[in-house]
């Protein structure tokens, strides 16, 4: 099992031993019970209809495939090199670069992708992109995250419940002062940095089933690049009204807090180019790619929106096989 999904395991073990170890501590079995099946169901409806409110939030458009063009082509052939149905895909009209996937299961998952990402990446980049979004559905992270929301969640409602009942005088007399400190403050504290913790180690892993999916890193590597500098200079306004969608985005959307710490839901860019940097040179000493392998054409499209581009029109047979040749 690689590494990355082992840590993901490990941390939801410690996330429920936390959520367990809440109910040792305040001895209100009964309670915590009731507000994990609360969590729980929450959480589940969330899953279940996650796609569709994302996609509103964001403003998404669909598009086909006479609609979509190149970029709707390079979904479907990185859909059919990962095995995974052919999702929906989508535009994000905002100049930012960016893109995310959604959806319950592989069969109902939707990728979409910003206009700005669009226009400022080469074909190869963006294939690397979007391969890293598709490496997370087949992954599942969407139930990953959403298994990990549930068990946090449930912390956070015994926490709020120990807080307003401080409050308002109803501390049960039978919780000890440590105990309570515990429940109230430090597991949900707890429970919100596993969570991203669990995050940064998704990231991980979809870079690297992403570029395994596309067949080289450096793609991955230069949109990685490109995005990081443009998301930092350029406002995503859907993204800041809804901040806790920001943790399905390839790269923060939230300008300013794209920092390496306990409290970001993404890694470093520079440890995340890093950790391609060394599958590269793997991929290189087994001869799946070659060393300082050229790149194609600088821009996806050679003018006019991309996804307004038919691959039916595109000249040359280098370009009707994709990235891929």
């Amino acid at each position: 099992m690689p590494m990355n999904f082992t840590r993901t395991a490990f941390l939801l073990v410690a996330l429920m031993a936390l959520f367990l170890g809440v109910g040792s501590a305040i001895g209100g079995q009964g309670g915590i019970v009731i507000a994990f099946v609360l969590a729980l169901g929450m959480n589940v409806m969330t899953l279940w209809k996650s796609d569709k409110l994302v996609l509103r939030m964001h403003k998404a458009q669909e598009v086909d495939a006479s609609s979509g063009g190149e970029y709707y082509e390079i979904v479907r052939q990185l859909a059919g090199r990962a095995e995974l149905p052919m999702p929906k895909v989508y535009v994000l009209n905002t100049p930012q670069p960016n893109a995310f996937a959604t959806g319950r299961n592989p069969e109902n998952a939707a990728v979409a992708a910003s206009t700005g990402l669009l226009e400022m990446l080469s074909r190869e980049e963006v294939a690397g992109v979007l391969a890293h979004e598709l490496a997370h559905v087949k992954n599942r992270d969407t139930l990953t995250m959403t298994a990990a929301a549930s068990i946090g969640g449930a912390v956070s409602m015994v926490g709020q419940y120990l807080q307003f009942g401080a409050i308002f005088g109803r501390r049960d007399s039978r919780t000890s002062w440590p105990a309570f400190l515990f429940g109230a403050v430090v597991a949900p504290f707890a429970a919100m940095l596993i969570q991203m913790a669990i995050s940064r180690s998704r990231e991980y892993q979809a870079d690297r089933m992403g570029s395994l999916i596309c067949g080289n890193p450096r793609w991955l590597m230069s949109a990685l690049a490109k995005i990081d500098v443009a998301a930092r200079k350029l406002r995503n306004p859907t993204a800041e009204a809804h901040p806790a969608t920001a943790h399905m985005f390839i790269v923060n959307p939230l300008n300013g807090r794209g920092i390496d710490s306990f409290f970001s839901t993404h890694p470093k860019i520079e440890n995340r180019l890093a950790e391609l940097e060394k599958l590269e040179q793997e991929m290189i000493a087994a001869g799946t790619i070659e060393r300082n392998e050229p790149t194609r054409p600088p821009s996806i499209i050679a003018g006019g929106a991309p996804w307004l581009r038919s691959p039916s029109s595109t000249n040359g047979s280098e370009n009707n096989g994709g990235p891929w040749g």
